[in-house]
């Protein structure tokens, strides 16, 4: 407790209730009894900050025990989510409060070596030592003017299949794992989090139909699959329907190109929607008119490294790089000092504590905004946030810390 009289207390399961009213009112959304319990299937209790002001709750932190895919592995990552004060309560700090003591409890722990979120203000997660690592494309395609992907070939063995996807959890799974190790910026799914994922309430569509499924299929097996919904518009000139695009997981080309023929083709609509696609999405360059569909950039997920060392040792390097960093951590206050940084020609890596002289200069921040391989070291130099030290080092670590393929984060947390 501090002066305020406001206590911050690691929550349990009954607090869930007043923590869904809580945040409907900072995220001003009304929350059905059915949204309420399938958000709550996925909450873990133990890992939740509750700020209570004479028995109301009146902020609330909590994460989830995740892994996420990074450059060359993949790592157990704090999955920061469920963010909120009482506006009755704003501007006292509590979520200064909040943010230090769950960044400081995941540091202690020593499991996790990064924190990752989705930022619904991107100014607030900087203060934190969050920096902005990846981007992603949304698309809003015209699909009637534009030629698709070819399909699965006349004679092939492949084919389409449409599913139910709640009752296609397996199949979805054994594809999206085989693929996840490549894919930076993938979270881990349990039978737990894939039932969250393809929860289907009706009052979330915004007047879309339910959730839909196909699944690319050889005589081996299943290599893709793709969700989406579509939202019915009839029209003067007749039929004007949009496909919602929720996800598209391919483990060949093949599969990828039939599975974008199929959404593209959709008969009786017009748009297809995108809102989760890699910023080097190949459909980009399988149409013959890329301006049509339509892409622009959003962020998408912010890391915090909580055990420098350990975060920068984890991941793999795109080239050989010796350098020692001067980084600054105001918060956790063990990531500050000088560290030397070496990965060889296979990539794998050390982080160590050194007295030598430091090479480039930054925050904690800049190398959390670096670390996924999409936002470069030296556009950060070159904004003035990480100075280089000993000329050619900043060039250096950039390619370093690049990757092969753009972060593609595909669900919001």
């Amino acid at each position: 407790m501090d002066d305020s009289g406001i206590t911050i207390r690691t929550g349990d399961a009954d607090d869930w209730p007043a923590v869904s009213e809580l945040l409907s009112f900072a995220f001003h959304e009304q929350v059905t009894p059915e949204a309420r319990d399938v958000e709550g299937s996925v909450v873990e209790p133990e890992r939740t900050l509750v700020a209570e002001d004479g028995g109301t709750i009146v902020g609330h932190a909590a994460a989830y025990t995740r892994e996420l895919t990074v450059p060359g592995t993949i790592l157990p990552a704090a999955h920061v989510t469920l963010v909120g004060v009482a506006p009755t309560h704003k501007r006292r700090g509590l979520l200064t409060r909040m943010m230090h003591r769950q960044l400081r409890e995941i540091a202690a722990a020593g499991r996790e070596p990064i924190a990752v979120l989705w930022a619904s203000e991107t100014k607030i997660y900087p203060r934190f030592g969050y920096g902005p690592a990846a981007q992603r494309l949304q698309m809003q395609i015209m699909m009637r003017e534009l030629r698709p992907p070819a399909g699965i070939a006349p004679g092939s063995a492949d084919r389409l299949r449409l599913i139910d996807p709640k009752d296609a959890i397996a199949e979805l799974a054994k594809v999206y794992e085989r693929v996840r190790p490549e894919r930076t910026g993938w979270s881990s799914r349990d039978d737990r989090w894939w039932r969250f994922v393809l929860s289907d309430i009706e009052s979330q569509r915004e007047g879309a139909t339910s959730l839909r499924g196909v699944v690319h299929e050889t005589p081996h097996g299943p290599t893709g699959y793709a969700l989406w919904r579509t939202k019915g518009r009839w029209e003067r000139h007749g039929p004007n329907s949009d496909v919602q695009v929720r996800e598209v997981v391919a483990d060949d080309p093949a599969a990828y190109a039939a599975l974008w023929n199929f959404l593209l083709t959709i008969d009786l609509a017009r748009s297809v929607t995108v809102s989760f696609a890699a910023v080097d999405e190949p459909l980009q360059y399988l149409v013959d008119e890329p301006r049509r569909l339509g892409t622009t950039l959003a962020d998408s997920l912010w890391i915090r490294i909580t055990d420098l060392p350990k975060a920068l040792a984890a991941r793999t390097y795109a080239a050989p790089v010796d350098v020692v960093l001067d980084v600054t951590d105001p918060l956790l206050e063990q990531n500050t000092g000088r560290w030397r940084l070496t990965a060889g020609p296979d990539g794998r890596a050390t982080c160590t504590a050194t007295n030598e002289p430091a090479d480039l200069a930054c925050t904690v921040l800049e190398l959390g905004s670096a670390y996924l391989g999409a936002t470069s070291l030296a556009a950060l130099g070159a904004a003035g946030t990480v100075r280089e030290l000993t000329r050619g080092s900043l060039r250096k670590a950039s390619i370093a810390f690049g990757w092969h393929r753009m972060p593609n984060p595909v669900e919001v947390f």
